[in-house]
Protein backbone atom coordinates (compact mmCIF):
# COMPACT_ATOMS: atom_id res chain seq x y z
CA UNK A 1 0.00 0.00 0.00
CA UNK A 2 1.46 3.32 -1.09
CA UNK A 3 0.67 6.30 1.19
CA UNK A 4 1.13 10.03 0.58
CA UNK A 5 -0.13 12.74 2.92
CA UNK A 6 -0.83 16.43 3.27
CA UNK A 7 -1.06 18.29 6.57
CA UNK A 8 -1.44 21.93 7.58
CA UNK A 9 -2.32 23.69 10.85
CA UNK A 10 -5.33 25.97 10.67
CA UNK A 11 -3.65 28.80 12.54
CA UNK A 12 -0.51 29.73 14.45
CA UNK A 13 -0.62 26.71 16.78
CA UNK A 14 0.76 23.32 15.69
CA UNK A 15 -1.81 21.11 14.04
CA UNK A 16 -3.79 18.78 16.27
CA UNK A 17 -4.66 16.48 13.36
CA UNK A 18 -2.51 13.39 13.08
CA UNK A 19 -1.64 10.85 10.36
CA UNK A 20 0.18 7.69 11.47
CA UNK A 21 1.31 4.77 9.32
CA UNK A 22 2.24 1.32 10.62
CA UNK A 23 5.73 -0.05 10.08
CA UNK A 24 4.37 -2.68 7.68
CA UNK A 25 2.51 0.10 5.82
CA UNK A 26 -0.67 -1.97 5.96
CA UNK A 27 -2.52 0.36 8.32
CA UNK A 28 -3.11 4.12 8.32
CA UNK A 29 -4.72 6.09 11.14
CA UNK A 30 -6.01 9.64 10.74
CA UNK A 31 -7.17 11.48 13.85
CA UNK A 32 -8.57 14.94 14.53
CA UNK A 33 -8.79 16.42 17.99
CA UNK A 34 -12.25 17.53 19.10
CA UNK A 35 -12.16 21.31 19.39
CA UNK A 36 -12.46 22.81 22.83
CA UNK A 37 -12.88 26.34 24.11
CA UNK A 38 -10.36 25.61 26.84
CA UNK A 39 -6.58 25.97 26.66
CA UNK A 40 -6.15 23.32 29.35
CA UNK A 41 -3.41 20.79 28.76
CA UNK A 42 -3.01 18.15 27.57
CA UNK A 43 -4.85 19.32 24.49
CA UNK A 44 -6.34 17.11 21.81
CA UNK A 45 -3.11 16.97 19.83
CA UNK A 46 -1.52 15.01 22.65
CA UNK A 47 -4.49 12.70 22.83
CA UNK A 48 -4.68 12.13 19.06
CA UNK A 49 -0.96 11.30 18.92
CA UNK A 50 -1.11 9.03 21.96
CA UNK A 51 -4.20 7.18 20.77
CA UNK A 52 -2.82 6.85 17.25
CA UNK A 53 0.38 5.28 18.57
CA UNK A 54 -1.65 2.89 20.71
CA UNK A 55 -3.72 1.85 17.66
CA UNK A 56 -0.47 1.03 15.83
CA UNK A 57 0.66 -1.01 18.85
CA UNK A 58 -2.60 -2.98 18.88
CA UNK A 59 -2.21 -3.60 15.13
CA UNK A 60 1.35 -4.89 15.57
CA UNK A 61 0.18 -7.23 18.33
CA UNK A 62 -2.87 -8.62 16.51
CA UNK A 63 -2.97 -7.40 12.90
CA UNK A 64 -6.14 -9.26 11.90
CA UNK A 65 -8.55 -8.08 14.60
CA UNK A 66 -11.89 -6.51 13.78
CA UNK A 67 -10.95 -2.82 13.63
CA UNK A 68 -13.51 -2.06 16.34
CA UNK A 69 -11.58 -4.40 18.64
CA UNK A 70 -8.30 -2.75 17.66
CA UNK A 71 -9.73 0.66 18.56
CA UNK A 72 -11.29 -0.69 21.77
CA UNK A 73 -7.92 -2.06 22.91
CA UNK A 74 -6.24 1.28 22.18
CA UNK A 75 -8.92 3.32 23.96
CA UNK A 76 -8.73 1.05 26.99
CA UNK A 77 -4.95 1.36 27.16
CA UNK A 78 -4.87 5.16 26.81
CA UNK A 79 -7.71 5.88 29.24
CA UNK A 80 -6.29 3.45 31.82
CA UNK A 81 -2.66 4.53 31.55
CA UNK A 82 -3.49 8.22 31.80
CA UNK A 83 -6.46 7.96 34.22
CA UNK A 84 -8.79 9.80 31.86
CA UNK A 85 -12.31 10.62 33.02
CA UNK A 86 -15.34 10.43 30.72
CA UNK A 87 -16.66 13.89 29.95
CA UNK A 88 -13.44 15.55 31.10
CA UNK A 89 -11.00 13.82 28.75
CA UNK A 90 -9.39 15.05 25.56
CA UNK A 91 -11.10 13.47 22.56
CA UNK A 92 -10.48 12.77 18.89
CA UNK A 93 -12.19 11.51 15.79
CA UNK A 94 -10.65 8.39 14.29
CA UNK A 95 -10.41 6.85 10.84
CA UNK A 96 -8.49 3.63 10.24
CA UNK A 97 -7.77 1.95 6.92
CA UNK A 98 -6.12 -1.48 6.88
CA UNK A 99 -4.85 -3.48 3.91
CA UNK A 100 -4.87 -7.27 4.34
CA UNK A 101 -2.63 -8.37 1.45
CA UNK A 102 -2.96 -12.10 2.20
CA UNK A 103 -6.74 -11.86 1.96
CA UNK A 104 -6.64 -9.13 -0.69
CA UNK A 105 -9.10 -7.07 1.34
CA UNK A 106 -9.24 -3.47 2.55
CA UNK A 107 -10.99 -2.60 5.83
CA UNK A 108 -12.01 0.82 7.08
CA UNK A 109 -13.41 2.30 10.28
CA UNK A 110 -14.65 5.80 11.08
CA UNK A 111 -15.68 7.21 14.43
CA UNK A 112 -17.09 10.74 14.33
CA UNK A 113 -16.43 13.12 11.45
CA UNK A 114 -13.21 12.05 9.74
CA UNK A 115 -14.19 10.52 6.38
CA UNK A 116 -12.95 7.62 4.23
CA UNK A 117 -13.48 7.77 0.44
CA UNK A 118 -13.05 4.56 -1.54
CA UNK A 119 -12.40 5.15 -5.25
CA UNK A 120 -13.36 2.36 -7.62
CA UNK A 121 -11.51 1.67 -10.88
CA UNK A 122 -14.25 3.45 -12.86
CA UNK A 123 -13.56 6.65 -10.88
CA UNK A 124 -16.71 6.49 -8.73
CA UNK A 125 -16.29 7.20 -5.03
CA UNK A 126 -18.01 5.58 -2.06
CA UNK A 127 -17.99 7.48 1.23
CA UNK A 128 -17.73 5.86 4.64
CA UNK A 129 -18.77 8.46 7.18
CA UNK A 130 -20.24 8.99 10.63
CA UNK A 131 -22.58 12.00 10.65
CA UNK A 132 -24.04 11.65 14.16
CA UNK A 133 -22.30 14.75 15.52
CA UNK A 134 -23.40 16.81 12.51
CA UNK A 135 -26.95 15.49 12.90
CA UNK A 136 -26.92 16.59 16.55
CA UNK A 137 -25.58 20.09 15.99
CA UNK A 138 -27.22 21.07 12.69
CA UNK A 139 -30.77 21.69 14.05
CA UNK A 140 -29.64 23.57 17.17
CA UNK A 141 -30.95 27.19 17.13
CA UNK A 142 -27.46 28.58 17.72
CA UNK A 143 -26.23 27.07 14.45
CA UNK A 144 -28.57 29.27 12.42
CA UNK A 145 -27.81 32.26 14.67
CA UNK A 146 -24.09 31.69 14.11
CA UNK A 147 -24.58 31.58 10.34
CA UNK A 148 -26.65 34.77 10.34
CA UNK A 149 -24.11 36.51 12.58
CA UNK A 150 -21.25 35.70 10.20
CA UNK A 151 -23.20 36.50 7.05
CA UNK A 152 -23.87 39.91 8.53
CA UNK A 153 -20.11 40.52 8.62
CA UNK A 154 -19.47 40.33 12.38
CA UNK A 155 -16.55 37.92 11.96
CA UNK A 156 -15.09 35.18 14.12
CA UNK A 157 -13.73 37.31 16.97
CA UNK A 158 -16.93 38.88 18.29
CA UNK A 159 -18.09 38.02 21.84
CA UNK A 160 -21.44 36.89 20.42
CA UNK A 161 -19.70 34.36 18.16
CA UNK A 162 -17.78 32.95 21.10
CA UNK A 163 -20.93 32.75 23.22
CA UNK A 164 -22.74 30.77 20.53
CA UNK A 165 -19.78 28.41 20.22
CA UNK A 166 -19.87 27.90 23.98
CA UNK A 167 -23.55 26.97 23.95
CA UNK A 168 -23.02 24.59 21.03
CA UNK A 169 -20.13 22.99 22.87
CA UNK A 170 -22.29 22.44 25.95
CA UNK A 171 -24.99 20.92 23.76
CA UNK A 172 -22.44 18.47 22.37
CA UNK A 173 -21.14 17.53 25.82
CA UNK A 174 -24.64 16.54 26.95
CA UNK A 175 -24.76 13.78 24.34
CA UNK A 176 -21.17 12.55 23.99
CA UNK A 177 -20.76 8.75 24.28
CA UNK A 178 -24.08 8.29 26.11
CA UNK A 179 -25.61 4.81 26.02
CA UNK A 180 -29.36 4.89 25.47
CA UNK A 181 -29.41 8.52 24.35
CA UNK A 182 -31.21 8.75 20.97
CA UNK A 183 -29.16 11.89 20.20
CA UNK A 184 -25.80 10.38 21.20
CA UNK A 185 -22.72 10.68 19.05
CA UNK A 186 -19.60 8.64 19.61
CA UNK A 187 -16.01 9.78 19.64
CA UNK A 188 -12.67 8.49 20.93
CA UNK A 189 -12.42 9.71 24.51
CA UNK A 190 -12.38 7.90 27.89
CA UNK A 191 -15.22 5.49 27.03
CA UNK A 192 -13.67 2.47 25.26
CA UNK A 193 -17.15 1.16 24.39
CA UNK A 194 -17.40 4.00 21.86
CA UNK A 195 -15.36 1.75 19.56
CA UNK A 196 -18.36 -0.58 19.29
CA UNK A 197 -20.33 2.27 17.69
CA UNK A 198 -17.81 2.95 14.92
CA UNK A 199 -18.90 2.65 11.29
CA UNK A 200 -17.01 -0.08 9.39
CA UNK A 201 -16.77 -1.38 5.84
CA UNK A 202 -14.61 -3.83 3.87
CA UNK A 203 -13.88 -4.07 0.15
CA UNK A 204 -12.03 -6.58 -2.02
CA UNK A 205 -8.71 -4.97 -2.92
CA UNK A 206 -9.37 -5.67 -6.61
CA UNK A 207 -12.43 -3.41 -6.41
CA UNK A 208 -10.44 -0.35 -5.31
CA UNK A 209 -7.94 1.92 -6.97
CA UNK A 210 -7.37 4.39 -4.15
CA UNK A 211 -8.66 5.38 -0.71
CA UNK A 212 -8.64 8.95 0.60
CA UNK A 213 -8.92 9.72 4.32
CA UNK A 214 -9.67 13.33 5.27
CA UNK A 215 -10.33 15.30 8.45
CA UNK A 216 -13.15 17.85 8.48
CA UNK A 217 -10.79 20.70 7.63
CA UNK A 218 -10.26 19.01 4.25
CA UNK A 219 -13.91 18.02 3.87
CA UNK A 220 -14.81 21.72 3.97
CA UNK A 221 -12.98 22.22 0.68
CA UNK A 222 -15.51 19.91 -0.99
CA UNK A 223 -18.72 20.12 1.01
CA UNK A 224 -18.64 23.77 2.08
CA UNK A 225 -16.52 25.66 -0.47
CA UNK A 226 -17.08 23.51 -3.56
CA UNK A 227 -13.44 23.66 -4.67
CA UNK A 228 -13.78 20.06 -5.93
CA UNK A 229 -16.22 17.20 -5.85
CA UNK A 230 -14.88 14.13 -4.04
CA UNK A 231 -13.77 12.31 -7.18
CA UNK A 232 -11.78 15.26 -8.55
CA UNK A 233 -10.18 15.79 -5.12
CA UNK A 234 -8.97 12.19 -5.11
CA UNK A 235 -7.58 12.68 -8.61
CA UNK A 236 -5.91 15.97 -7.61
CA UNK A 237 -4.23 14.28 -4.65
CA UNK A 238 -3.04 11.46 -6.93
CA UNK A 239 -1.62 13.92 -9.49
CA UNK A 240 2.15 14.08 -9.05
CA UNK A 241 2.04 17.72 -10.13
CA UNK A 242 -0.43 18.63 -7.38
CA UNK A 243 -0.79 16.11 -4.55
CA UNK A 244 -2.25 16.14 -1.04
CA UNK A 245 -0.07 18.93 0.31
CA UNK A 246 -1.09 21.37 -2.40
CA UNK A 247 -4.71 20.36 -1.85
CA UNK A 248 -4.66 21.39 1.81
CA UNK A 249 -2.78 24.57 0.93
CA UNK A 250 -5.41 25.49 -1.67
CA UNK A 251 -8.24 25.03 0.85
CA UNK A 252 -6.48 27.16 3.42
CA UNK A 253 -5.67 29.88 0.90
CA UNK A 254 -9.34 30.03 -0.08
CA UNK A 255 -10.38 30.44 3.55
CA UNK A 256 -7.94 33.23 4.27
CA UNK A 257 -8.18 35.04 0.94
CA UNK A 258 -11.69 34.52 -0.41
CA UNK A 259 -13.73 34.26 2.79
CA UNK A 260 -11.69 35.43 5.79
CA UNK A 261 -14.74 36.53 7.80
CA UNK A 262 -17.01 33.59 7.05
CA UNK A 263 -19.53 35.70 5.14
CA UNK A 264 -19.85 33.32 2.19
CA UNK A 265 -19.31 30.13 4.16
CA UNK A 266 -20.24 30.49 7.85
CA UNK A 267 -18.22 28.13 10.03
CA UNK A 268 -16.80 27.83 13.54
CA UNK A 269 -13.45 29.49 12.79
CA UNK A 270 -11.56 30.96 9.88
CA UNK A 271 -9.49 27.84 9.24
CA UNK A 272 -9.36 24.37 10.75
CA UNK A 273 -6.41 21.99 10.93
CA UNK A 274 -6.19 19.79 7.86
CA UNK A 275 -4.90 16.28 7.27
CA UNK A 276 -5.39 13.98 4.30
CA UNK A 277 -3.90 10.62 3.37
CA UNK A 278 -4.10 9.01 -0.07
CA UNK A 279 -3.68 5.23 -0.18
CA UNK A 280 -3.05 3.58 -3.53
CA UNK A 281 -3.44 -0.06 -4.49
CA UNK A 282 -3.05 0.21 -8.26
CA UNK A 283 0.62 -0.54 -9.14
CA UNK A 284 0.65 2.51 -11.41
CA UNK A 285 -1.21 4.65 -8.81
Amino acid sequence: MHVITGELPGGSRPSEDRVLVSDDRDLVVVLDDVSTLSDDTPRGGWYAQTLGEEILTAHRRTPRLDLRDTLHEALTAVSGTHALTPGASPAATVAIVRHRPDDRMVDALVLCDTIVLAQQHDGSVEALRDDRLEDLVRPHPDMERLREHLRAGHGFSSPAHREMLGRLRQHQLQHINRHGDPYAYWVAEAVPAAARHAVVRSWPQAQLRRVLVATDGVQAGVESYGLWAWGPLVEACADTGFGPQRAVERIQAYEHTDDPDGVKHPRYKISDDKAVALLSFDPHR
